[in-house]
């Protein structure tokens, strides 16, 4: 066992003034920390997406009737209530543990040697995103699960698995200025992937907000569409996506790119298939709510699928990283 030093006043009042500069001065975690930190961090976005879906599916949207409190004057779900109620509390508990799971990110990043400030920044968005997204969750609630509302709150989701796709990322690159793996032609055919992605991830959300799943079982408004027009809208967007990738595996061969591309497309490829199948399953057997469960995590990782092909277009080498106060003296010293 290592013993811990003791703390002195002055280190007690610099822990209080930052935190984060005092745990960076004590502890430096192995690189594979901080890349598994970033994977939590991933990983929590993901669960807290479908664990949201589970909510609306088991009509628990309103189990916990207001906002920060479950219930007038309880913070906590009461007897008189349902277990509609524990579904409801239990989401909303998760979102501690998704806290936890950046928390440990940003401290892992910000801790790293050298410092690297844009990793730390990455792991900060996160945060805020996470925070955003909890206030706007309880405007969900207290707005009676407004169909459009509870859209924003997918996308703003969806925004968050998105920085934790390119932090986890990050965590395995170095800060050198990026070099291009492809061509720009094929950046742009990449382009135009991600952008048909984010449509079709948007055409989902008015699926949902038309369709049946409403998230409670009382008179919950709905977007005045006729959801099956939307869903074969969406069906287009998804066959859209589907050829686009297809061509872009054909592309890397034909340009002979680099393994990272060309795996990381096919892997996207396999992902589509299998969404494809759930989709199409569940249009025609109308709909069962584990169907619909597993539709939403097949769109956290197509979405997540997308950004990783977008990512290994380019490589990151190694650079002279920020380095903050006296960690930065010491480099230079070194290095002279």
């Amino acid at each position: 066992m290592v013993g811990v030093s003791k703390l002195n006043p002055a280190d007690a009042a610099a822990a209080l003034r930052n935190p984060l500069a005092f745990i960076a001065d004590r502890w430096t975690p192995d690189p594979r920390t901080v890349r598994r930190a970033a994977l939590a961090a991933l990983v929590m976005s993901v669960v807290i997406v479908v664990t949201g879906g589970a909510v609306r599916l088991t009509a628990s949207g309103l189990g916990c009737p207001t906002w920060p409190e479950c219930t007038d004057g309880s913070l906590t779900p009461t007897n008189a209530l349902s277990y509609h109620s524990a579904i409801e509390f239990g989401n909303r508990m998760l979102t501690y543990v998704l806290c936890a799971a950046v928390g440990w990110a940003i401290i892992a990043a910000r801790s790293q040697k050298p410092y690297r400030r844009s990793l730390t920044r990455l792991g900060w968005a996160q945060f805020w995103l996470v925070m955003g997204n909890a206030v706007l969750g309880g405007i969900v609630v207290l707005v009676g699960l407004n169909p459009y509302t509870v859209a924003a709150h997918f996308l703003l989701a969806s925004a968050l698995v998105a920085v934790a796709v390119v932090m986890w990322q990050r965590t395995r690159e170095g800060d050198g200025t990026p070099r291009p793996l492809v061509g720009k032609a094929v950046q742009q055919l990449v382009w135009f992937l991600v952008v048909a992605s984010v449509l079709l991830i948007a055409a989902g959300t008015v699926v949902t907000g038309a369709g049946p799943h409403a998230g409670d079982s009382s008179d919950v408004k709905r977007i005045p569409i006729d959801w099956e027009t939307v869903a074969k809208l969406h069906a287009v967007l998804a066959w859209i996506v589907v050829t686009l990738t297809f061509a872009l595996w054909f592309v890397l061969k034909a340009v002979d790119a680099p393994k990272g591309p060309l795996d990381r497309t096919r892997d996207l490829f396999v992902i589509l298939l299998a969404q494809g199948v759930i989709g199409y399953v569940q249009y025609f057997t109308h709909l069962p709510e584990l169907l619909v469960g597993l539709h939403m995590l097949g769109s956290c990782l197509v979405w997540i699928g997308a950004l990783r092909v977008l990512l290994a277009l380019r490589e990151r080498p190694e650079a002279d990283l920020d380095l903050p106060g006296p960690a930065a003296e010491v480099a230079v010293g070194t290095r002279a």
